[in-house]
């Protein structure tokens, strides 16, 4: 019979930076940026269920629904969640990962099939189970990412669009938008986002004198807009150069605008530094949407 020596740090050690990767993968997914020490504060207290879970020989440690709620707390704690909407998202997502990292580990291990790894309680420990569970969450990670990147490609004509509300002087318009997964025009001096609107929709915002002016605007020409104009609005004013709508290379007069508002089926998220940027055609036929947002603003 072969003997094993478990040491409960090297338990610790293994399943910290399992929780760690795991966490960090979720908020990859969800395009979140968490902070480092309510990451590890989350993993710590992950690695400490798994000793207990370990240590103990009562069942209501290995329980799913303890198993859930260490799932929110973990969440809860490395991702703070506005919302419960939010973290149940979060928390989905958090087992999602889960249960593809450890698939993968667990198969390696029985790939592998080391002589000295134990299993007790649902945990495995041995001297290349921490190498596993490296390899796994790398291949695990590939796997998501490959997955998500196939889910995208599928996403039906209803998620494309959204709603959006423009703030500018004080006055608020809105219009449905597309979100367009090629649209990354950004302004390229200071890297603000850019919102592309039709021109159409912003003259119960905007001066006329600007709008019937955008190509003497890009050429430096003001002549046709009155001083006072000029002096409300030439500090907004920006050039964004594009590759699209039609052209391969060309130019948009930019506004800064007080804030943009998009409002999904999911969410609802405001932004106070955009910039709008002013084409002077229509988007579409049939108007299905007049404006058009990247998908990192979603």
């Amino acid at each position: 019979m072969i003997k094993i020596t478990i040491y409960i740090d090297v338990i610790f050690l293994e399943n910290l930076i399992m929780n760690t990767i795991i966490l960090y993968a979720t908020a990859i997914i969800l395009k979140i940026k968490p902070k480092m020490i309510r990451v590890v504060f989350s993993s710590i207290i992950g690695s400490i269920y798994s000793i207990i879970t370990y240590i103990t020989e009562i069942q209501i440690y290995t329980s799913v629904i303890l198993k859930l709620v260490l799932a929110i707390i973990m969440v809860y704690i490395a991702f703070n969640p506005q919302n419960l909407k939010k973290m149940w998202k979060q928390v989905a997502i958090f087992y999602l990962t889960s249960f593809v990292f450890g698939g993968v580990a667990l198969y390696l291990i029985y790939f592998i099939k080391p002589q000295d790894a134990l299993i007790k309680n649902g945990i495995y420990v041995g001297d290349y189970v921490l190498k596993s569970i490296m390899l796994g969450a790398v291949v695990g990670f590939i796997v998501i990412k490959i997955s998500i990147k196939i889910i995208k490609t599928k996403i039906t004509a209803k998620d494309m669009y959204c709603m959006l509300k423009i703030k500018i002087n004080g006055k608020t318009i809105e219009t449905k938008t597309m979100i367009d997964t090629g649209n990354l025009v950004k302004e390229p001096i200071t890297n603000t986002p850019v919102v592309i609107v039709e021109s159409s929709l912003l003259y119960e915002v905007l001066p006329k004198e600007i709008l019937n002016n955008l190509d003497n605007i890009l050429g430096g020409d003001l002549s046709n807009i009155p001083e006072e104009i000029q002096n409300q609005y030439i500090n907004r004013l920006r050039c964004i150069p594009f590759s699209s709508l039609g052209k391969q290379n060309g130019m948009l007069v930019g506004l800064k605008v007080d804030g943009v508002e998009v409002e999904s089926e999911e969410d609802r998220k405001f932004f106070d530094n955009v910039i709008v940027a002013i084409y002077d055609k229509s988007l579409t036929k049939r108007g299905e949407y007049r404006a058009l947002i990247g998908i990192e603003m979603v």
